[in-house]
């Protein structure tokens, strides 16, 4: 007889597949769901049975789906606002919800055009939604937005918001209008860490080193104790200023404190210790730092290459290739000064061709003024007159001066007048130009240049200004 085998019955959920995530347990409510999604798929799973169940009516449950899809990392900021559109009576949290997602997005001019519609039907402005819309002011190329907000925060009785008026200062700050900045923060009774911060970083921002020192100077005596954001803008004011006792004085506080030194205070002190000219400082902490930036090998390069250590900052530079870290244009700044420093002219025009060519970085002016600085003090004044006549765009008064400054060290009059022809069309009344050509012409003997060049000046009424200088003490 044929052996027989016991009947094989498939498990169901082999038969079945798997219900929908929000099957799986008990149903939990429809807006919890939203909250747990991880994915729009999911999300559009609980949408569509908020429509089958007419949950989609009730506006909390609407607005958790927005949230999801306008701010989660996994979200589609269109599919929030194909949301939006389709409810009729968007409640004040959609509106704030999605105007914080559009502040963050590309194109930030868009949630001040939503705050304008939301004005228009009459839904309320309130304290939360001043600090989104500030930011996308912020963002914005002109200040005159931030001053109509800033209207409707007054209209509001919002001015005395902690949170709002650091918005206003910081969008102020972004536009270097800070007196206006000042005003606000100066007037707000109760200030909290994050204000002192930003109006701190913003005179950081607009170079105002003295500034940001006497307001942390204020700030420390006023008991508040600063984080990483604060004291990084300080070490920048520093660097800036000379200030290199109290960068020292800082970084023995958050020694003291056991603050974590990130990326970008441990950055805010290399670049403090480097400018200051306490390379050693600079390179120690450097080495220490387990994470870099690009702005942090940046910070050391310019260092070095500023207080004359050309060879240095250029060992650093082939350490960063090494490491196929991504340079940018301020790192390229550094090298090629070390190499206009150090007169290493083949190597700097390797360099320079390679920002294109190997690391797409189209090079700027910056970059052509360090160039064409190198190749006159090498002598090699015609190629840096066709350097500067192939650039995209048109050379600066900066740079051709660099380019005359070579030809008057090297004697080539022919190159010195086409230069200073170019000069006086960009800049008529640059009378130092003359004043140079006249020197040039005086030193091989052509006298009558001279006198020509003089009753130019005589009858252009051209003076020359007189040198200045500051010296800066203590006053007993």
């Amino acid at each position: 007889m044929p052996r027989r085998f016991p009947r094989f019955r498939w498990p169901l959920h082999f038969l079945h597949p798997p219900p929908p995530f929000f099957e799986c347990t008990r149903r939990p409510p429809l807006s919890l769901l939203a909250d747990r999604c991880a994915s729009m798929r999911q999300l559009k799973q609980v949408h569509a049975q908020m429509i089958v169940s007419a949950r989609i009516a009730d506006n909390y449950a609407a607005s958790r789906l927005l949230s999801f899809a306008a701010l989660s990392p996994s979200g589609d900021l269109s599919h929030a606002l194909r949301l939006f559109r389709a409810n009729p009576l968007p409640n004040s949290f959609m509106w704030n919800t999605l105007i914080r997602a559009l502040a963050a997005s590309p194109s930030p001019a868009t949630a001040v055009a939503l705050f304008s519609e939301m004005l228009q039907v009459g839904t309320p402005s309130g304290k939360h939604t001043f600090p989104f819309l500030l930011k996308a002011c912020a963002c914005l190329p002109s200040p005159s937005i931030a001053r109509q907000v800033h209207a409707h925060v007054l209209k509001r009785g919002f001015h005395v918001d902690p949170y709002v008026v650091n918005g206003l200062v910081r969008c102020y700050g972004v536009h270097g209008h800070l007196d206006d900045a000042r005003r606000l923060f100066d007037g707000l009774p109760e200030k909290n860490l994050i204000v002192w911060t930003t109006m701190i970083s913003s005179y950081a921002q607009n170079f105002c080193s003295n500034e940001v020192l006497l307001l942390f100077d204020r700030m420390i005596g006023a008991g508040v104790e600063p984080c990483n954001a604060t004291l990084a803008s300080v070490l920048s004011a520093c660097a800036r200023s000379g200030g290199l006792d109290l960068g020292q004085q800082i970084h023995s506080f958050i020694r003291e404190k056991g603050i974590e030194v990130g990326v970008i205070l441990g950055t805010a002190l290399v670049d403090m210790y480097a400018k200051n000219g306490a390379i050693t400082a600079a390179l120690e902490l450097f080495g220490q730092m387990p994470e870099k930036s690009t702005a942090t090998w940046n910070a050391v390069i310019c260092g070095l290459a500023h207080h004359g250590l050309a060879n240095a900052a250029l060992d650093l530079f082939h350490q960063l290739e090494r490491e196929q870290v991504q340079p940018n244009d301020v790192t390229f700044v550094g090298v090629l000064s070390a190499c206009c420093h150090a007169g290493f002219l083949k190597l700097g025009r390797r360099i320079f061709y390679s920002m294109e060519r190997t690391y797409k970085i189209e090079p700027k002016v910056e970059h052509y003024g360090c160039m064409v600085d190198l190749l006159g003090r090498c002598g090699n004044l015609l190629e840096a007159e066709r350097l500067i006549k192939g650039m995209k765009w048109g050379a600066d008064v900066v740079i051709l001066g660099a380019l005359l400054t070579a030809c008057k060290n090297h004697g080539n009059i022919d190159i010195a007048e086409r230069v200073v022809n170019e000069m006086l069309r960009l800049d008529p009344g640059n009378h130092g130009v003359y004043v140079v050509l006249s020197n040039m012409y005086a030193e091989v003997g052509r006298w009558k240049d001279v006198t020509r060049l003089r009753k130019v000046m005589r009858v252009g009424g051209l003076k020359k200004i007189p040198g200045w200088s500051c010296v800066v003490g203590d006053v007993n």
